[in-house]
């Protein structure tokens, strides 16, 4: 290869015939590199800051993509004439896509080397992310719990996403269960290193575009308006998702590195229920869940508000069928501008359909099963998921 040369902005090469090094080159084996990914306890400092490599711009085409392939019913997330009529300026994300790629572009250097996620909270949805727009994220810890030697610790992170414009649209909580690097006592002096601010609001002000009209009539049905929740009722969300290896590609296609999803060499190394084939990445099961349930529940959603106190309580692998069912907590009409936020709990189940779940297990579905053990019961091997969704319902139709 010749020498280069700079041109109006642009690097040139001259280039001729290529001729094999590799035979004539030393092997250097006493020069060999194999990085580790993610991080172990003793680099959870509580006040670090990690900024996360990579962005991911969501085109339409993607956002649809994902939207068909998750079983999302609200046209809002498939029909951008709709969208615009309701005050966006273009195609918006599905949120649970967001939460996907904030959560995914972490995982690389937080918690690639995680043996679990342990649960969800204070999730909010600051402002819509519409086609075209580029999200990147970063991560701070929260707090560190060291559990002994020998056994892994407890971190809890705050994690945020932000725009190309640099603003929030999704920031929550998650703890993880994070391995040690080795037995000696943490150090309580070390200082944390912060890659970049941090602009976390404890209290944000959430952004709902205001509907314009026209384009709607007909879109959504009148079955799934406010006057449909009724604290107390459960929905049973009556069609089932049976997933197959379509999860690995999808996977990074949110950008989720961790290799338990992927690489069954890994997978099959690992202890425990975590065992065995790569398990499905939590964050593509709670979308199915969400577009399982939408149908009945949130097709006239106006917007996605928040979630909390969320866990993936047993795996879920290639061949499982899931399933969902919705119950109501909470109705608040709004004072101004129509419509209401309604509290759901939302629960996924395996290899069972939602009705035989409800029959078989009654109340006991709906109980948080972390809470289980402290109340000497056993937990529920069909339940994978559960978590509490705030959703602004319109309560009438769009015009």
């Amino acid at each position: 290869m010749s020498r280069g040369g700079a041109e109006d902005g642009v690097l040139s090469f001259e280039v001729g015939p290529m001729e094999a090094l590799a035979p004539e080159t030393a092997v250097g084996l006493g020069d060999v590199r194999a990085k580790v990914y993610g991080r172990a306890l003793e680099d959870f400092v509580p006040g670090a800051v990690f900024v996360h490599p990579r962005g991911r711009t969501l085109d339409a085409g993607f956002l649809t993509d994902y939207a068909t392939t998750f079983m999302e019913a609200n046209p809002l997330y498939l029909n951008e004439p709709f969208a615009r009529s309701q005050g966006y300026d273009g195609l918006p994300a599905a949120p649970h896509l967001v939460m996907n790629i904030a959560l995914s572009l972490g995982v690389q250097n937080d918690s690639e080397l995680a043996i679990a996620n342990l649960g969800y909270y204070d999730v909010r949805f600051l402002r819509p992310v519409l086609a075209g727009d580029t999200l990147t994220a970063r991560t701070e810890v929260e707090a560190r719990r060291d559990r002994g030697p020998g056994k892994p610790g407890i971190v809890t992170v705050r994690t945020l996403a932000q725009d190309q414009r640099g603003r929030v649209v999704v920031q929550y909580r998650r703890k993880i269960l994070v391995p040690r690097r080795s037995d000696a006592p943490l150090d309580s002096t070390a200082q944390p290193r912060r890659e970049g601010e941090f602009p976390w609001t404890e209290r944000p002000s959430l952004q709902v575009p205001r509907p314009r009209g026209g384009a709607a009539a007909g879109v959504v049905g009148a079955d799934t308006l406010l006057d449909a929740f009724v604290p107390g009722r459960i929905f049973v969300h009556r069609s089932g998702r049976t997933v197959t290896d379509e999860h690995v590609p999808w996977t990074y296609k949110v950008m989720n590195t961790h290799p338990l999803h992927y690489d069954r060499l890994y997978s099959t190394a690992q202890q425990g229920p975590m065992s065995g084939e790569p398990i499905v990445y939590g964050g593509l099961i709670f979308a199915w869940l969400l577009g399982l349930a939408s149908r009945d529940v949130s097709e006239n959603a106006v917007a996605e508000l928040g979630w909390h106190d969320g866990y993936h309580t047993q795996p879920t692998f290639a061949g499982d069928t899931v399933a969902a069912l919705s119950r109501v907590l909470r109705v608040e009409p709004l004072a101004e501008g129509g419509g209401g936020v309604v509290r759901m709990q939302l629960v996924g189940v395996k290899n069972l359909r939602a009705e035989a779940a409800l029959e078989r297990f009654g109340e006991a579905l709906f109980m948080r099963e972390n809470d289980k053990r402290e109340r000497g019961e056993e937990k529920i091997p069909e339940k994978i998921f559960e978590i509490e969704r705030d959703v602004l319902i319109r309560s009438a139709l769009p015009t």
